[in-house]
């Protein structure tokens, strides 16, 4: 009989939880399953302008809105003593109510949040879980030991988007009281016992991670009032709601017991699928990123938020992140889908780059490439000759507007048949950052993984003609001859491979991860050798690969500071976990200790964003999580990776 794995809580004591500077590191994240989230710290202190108990995205998951910010739970005891549990920082440097010294533990099992807070003999324990498919939570407050007390919880709230501020002098919010509770704004509902009526602004309350990114880290919330209830003794509960989108339209969420018991459930059946802890963590992680958008037509479509707090949905984003959250998750069906809207996106053989504003661009020279390396992932697993013949001309077109040229120069140089892209000011790349709107990294001409990946489509819709019954010699053809060239033209004795050939200032010989995808992907040209040694030894870290190496004056070995001080070290040295993938791959091809490459793995997943893996990483050590805490590339090459690891060690 075979084992059944799940994942292993991540528990953190009062050691962690009673230093600010421990506890408010270790974020936690629940999203709704439609674009929302919950988020916060382990010690229950804002430190991002993000975080809240109720996050509700709006526009098909292209923008958000911060609603409920903070429930501050309050302990009346008989005599009238009020022993305040939250924990709040000021502009002032003031940190006032200090609940978490008070926690005695913080748990996060399976990717839901549980606090303790003891007072002498009384232990309360709190907990809250979404309403998967709607933006809605429900918060339970259970008496462990001691009593009697009364209960108090204190909402403060907010009404704006999730990347901006709100202050007092923006008016106060609207409220319409209701028999169980508060309507905020007509935006959202609050529901619970004994509601009480507030109505003022607490000010100027003060966001770290905001002020260590160089943002505005000042905002004010509206104390919209709070709710009572007794708890007499051990195992009486409070059960509070809250829930977003058409009010009117929509019924209220069940209550906050059964919300809390199906999340519960629907958590330890996807941990269950894992083989190990950390894959049945990594599944748990994974589902966090994946959506369900409303089609045009009314009906659900799944998309994939590319990181959270503050990433919407990026198709680059979404198809390097495929095999992982899809195929690796057992999620085929929904990759299916979303492959089949994605092809919708087609135009001039590009793929739509982004709704994460709301609008379309077409601005990337490799997400199309990644798309047609997912169609070729998905029926390799799945055997669906089905929708590798309905996406056939879709394919074709790919090829065909790369061979003549399409937007931003990205065309096949006739004389090589290498893809060339480029246009001034753009950075089409995977490493887009700019700073003032100039890019940092353009990286015009022949970059070494955007043929990689021309060379790995080739291979991808060869196989895909022959699965359709199409004649793929023209294709195969076509694949040589880049590859022909490839070889002659990317090897550099000192770096391995250049990063760009024939770019404006000629070839660019600096050491970079990217050369990794001529090695990784199925179909790379050097598939099967093994990268130069001096890729692992001056770019890897435990957290994954630097993007530069530390001997080149352009290295940055911090993502620090402000924001144009971090977009000017983004691709200059900072590690990016995603990265971890193509290294095992490149490692594994040829036969190399590839199960090593994790190694840094489980640690990491109880350092940052709790259960996750994060954006990027310092390159310099130790290593120091940067970016989303929570980003789907990284977590779908984890655990794409440590199941290809996994196989590698039986």
């Amino acid at each position: 009989m075979a084992v059944v794995a799940i994942s292993n809580p991540y528990v953190l004591g009062t050691h962690v939880c009673g230093d600010l500077t421990e506890g408010a590191a270790r974020e936690w994240l629940v999203p709704d399953g439609v674009g929302g989230y919950a988020t916060g710290t382990a010690s229950g202190l804002r430190t991002r302008r993000y975080h809240a108990l109720l996050v509700a995205a709006e526009n098909g998951g292209s923008a958000r809105r911060v609603a409920l910010a903070s429930l501050d739970p309050v302990l009346v005891t008989p005599s009238g003593t009020e022993v305040r549990l939250a924990v709040h920082e000021w502009a002032s440097g003031a940190v006032s109510p200090e609940g978490h010294t008070l926690l005695e533990s913080f748990t996060l099992e399976h990717g839901l949040p549980r606090w303790r807070w003891r007072v002498g003999d009384i232990v309360l324990e709190a907990e809250l879980a979404p309403v998967r498919g709607r933006p809605a939570y429900g918060y339970v407050y259970r008496l462990l030991a001691g009593g009697p007390v009364t209960l108090r919880v204190e909402a403060l709230c907010t009404w704006r988007d999730q990347h901006g501020d709100r202050f007092a002098g923006g008016g106060d919010l609207r409220m319409r009281p209701t028999a169980d509770g508060v309507v905020i704004e007509d935006a959202y509902r609050l529901a619970g016992p004994g509601w009480t009526s507030g109505g003022q602004w607490y000010r100027d309350v003060y966001l770290r991670e905001e002020a260590a990114r160089g943002l505005g880290a000042r905002e004010d919330l509206w104390f919209a009032g709070s709710f009572s209830a007794p708890l007499t003794g051990p195992g009486e509960k409070m059960q509070l709601t809250a829930w977003a989108g058409d009010l009117d339209a929509t019924a209220p969420p069940p209550p906050a017991a059964r919300i809390v018991e199906a999340a519960r459930d629907r958590a330890a059946a996807i941990a269950a699928k894992g083989s190990d802890p950390v894959a049945s963590q990594l599944l748990l992680a994974a589902d966090a990123f994946v959506i369900d958008r409303t089609a045009a037509d009314g009906t659900p479509a799944p998309d994939v938020v590319a990181g959270y707090p503050w990433f919407g949905t990026w198709s680059r984003d979404t198809m390097v992140s495929y095999d992982g959250l899809f195929l690796s998750a057992q999620r085929a069906d929904e990759g299916r889908s979303l492959l089949r809207a994605y092809a919708a996106t087609l135009s001039e053989g590009m793929l739509a780059n982004t709704a994460d504003t709301g609008s379309v661009e077409y601005n990337t020279a490799d997400g199309t490439l990644w798309f047609v390396h997912a169609i070729g992932r998905h029926v390799a697993a799945t055997g669906d000759a089905d929708l590798a013949a309905e996406l056939a001309p879709a394919l074709e077109g790919i090829v065909q507007a790369h061979l003549d040229g399409t937007r931003y120069g990205i065309r096949v140089d006739p004389a090589d048949s290498l893809l060339t892209q480029g246009a001034e000011g753009y950075a089409l790349t995977w490493m887009d950052a700019r700073v003032n709107g100039r890019p940092i990294t353009q990286r015009g001409g022949k970059a070494v993984e955007i043929n990689a990946l021309w060379i790995n489509a080739l291979g991808t819709v060869a196989d895909l003609w022959k699965a359709v019954g199409r004649d793929a010699t023209g294709v195969l053809q076509r694949r040589e001859a880049a590859a022909t060239s490839f070889h002659r033209r990317f090897p550099n004795p000192v770096c391995g491979l250049y990063d760009v050939v024939d770019g404006p200032l000629g070839d660019d010989a600096a050491l970079r991860p990217n050369q990794l995808l001529a090695y990784s992907l199925p179909y790379a040209p050097l598939r099967g050798q093994a990268p130069a040694p001096i890729v692992g030894e001056q770019l890897m870290t435990p957290l994954g690969p630097r993007t530069l190496a530390p001997g080149d004056a352009a290295y940055q070995p911090h993502h620090r500071g402000s924001s144009e001080q971090r977009d000017a070290a983004y691709h200059q040295g900072t590690a990016w976990p995603w990265l971890l993938g193509p290294y095992h791959d490149a490692v594994a091809g040829a036969g190399g200790p590839a199960a090593a490459v994790f190694g840094g793995l489980p640690g990491h997943l109880g350092e940052a964003g709790l259960g996750s893996v994060s954006e990027t990483a310092d390159g310099a050590a130790p290593h120091a999580t940067t970016g989303c805490p929570f980003q789907a590339w990284s977590v779908a090459e984890a655990l794409r990776g440590w199941t290809l690891k996994n196989a590698d060690c039986r």
